[in-house]
Formats: C-alpha cells, structure tokens, sequence
C-alpha cells in the first residue's frame, strides 16, 4: 500500500476489474487525479490488470502511478475495509459480473467486495459500471439485489446525442457522468442544452 496525500477533503475509491471496460477506471483516475481537494484510492483486480494491459496498453503499476493510495486485492485488513474510514464515494469501473455477483450477496472474500460492502452499510455512494451483455436473468437479479442493497447500477452506455467523434471522447462522457453521480459534481460533463428547431 502507498502513502495518501495530506490535507484532502474527500476520498474516492476506484477499483477496476476484469470486464472490458479498462478505459472508464483509468480516464476515471486522470481525472480525479487533477482535482484539488481529492485523494484517490485504487484497487486493480487480477482480470482488471490483465484486461489494462489488453485494452490500454497500461500495466497495473501504470495504473496505481495515479493514484494517491493503492491496494492489492489480498489487502481485506487496509483502512477501506472499515466503515470507520471515512471515504466519500467507490466506483467499480470496470464491474464484472462476478464483482458484481459478490457485491450483491454480500460474498466479501477480497477487498474490493468488502470495501464495497462498507460503503453499501455505512450508506455511501456505490456505482457498478456493469459490464456484460447480452444479459441473462442471472446478471438481472444480481444488478436488482445490488440496487435493492442501495448500489446505483450504471452499464456504461454510449451517449450519442453528445455527437462524439472519438472512443476517447465516448469513454469521457461516461466517467464523467459517473464521477458527477457519485458527488464530484465539478467533473461533470457539459449539460445537454435541449434540442433546438424541435417538432411543434
């Protein structure tokens, strides 16, 4: 485990697993790691690190370079595994089934699992960008029961209407849109301003 930084206001976890989706957890941590007042704490699964490397071009120590405080997820003992820890807000970018199957029943046997469940207990912000599709009943009931323990469930789901001309600018506006639901209202992406000449 890393050093935090000191003299920061809020705490975000980010922890990337092995579903496709590396992009979201890393543009994420870039983001985050620009803004003042915040102190990032990471936590790259053994699929997530490989999936890094496929989709990113990145390795897990690449990763972990941006953020303030990093975790192995053998780590079941760090400070986030504690509700007494104050931390802010978790995202799980990308959210692989089993990470999800494991938040949703409460099978908290590695950090990421348990630190999520804190967060679910101690009544803080947790978003799953669920991965996978196309979905059978399975993956359904567990996003449900996720919901039902009071995770917010987000597929991250392209936004065309913002006219993007990128995969980078796509992967963007979703980590944005997460970010921003989670509290970190600043990273926000630009609001929609309507359509103009609509249908009278």
């Amino acid at each position: 485990m890393t050093g935090p930084h000191e003299d920061v206001t809020r705490k975000i976890i980010v922890a990337i697993t092995g579903a496709s989706g590396a992009p979201y957890g890393l543009r994420m941590l870039t983001l985050l790691r620009d803004q003042p007042g915040i102190e990032t704490h990471l936590i790259v699964s053994r699929a997530g690190a490989m999936t890094l490397r496929q989709e990113c071009g990145v390795s897990a120590r690449e990763a972990e370079a941006l953020a303030d405080v990093t975790y192995r997820p053998a780590d079941v003992g760090a400070t986030i595994a504690s509700g007494s820890f104050p931390v802010d807000a978790m995202l799980v970018a990308p959210c692989s089934i089993k990470t999800l199957s494991a938040i949703a029943w409460t099978y908290d046997d590695d950090l990421i699992s348990r630190a999520a469940d804190v967060c679910l207990k101690e009544g803080r912000p947790l978003l799953l960008l669920v991965r996978e599709t196309p979905l059978h009943l399975g993956h359904l009931r567990a996003m449900t029961a996720a919901a039902e323990a009071g995770a917010i469930i987000a597929p991250p789901v392209p936004a065309f209407y913002a006219q993007p001309v990128s995969i980078e600018e796509m992967v963007d506006h979703t980590a944005r849109r997460a970010l921003a639901r989670v509290g970190v209202s600043e990273l926000a992406p630009k609001p929609w301003q309507g359509e103009i000449g609509g249908r009278g």
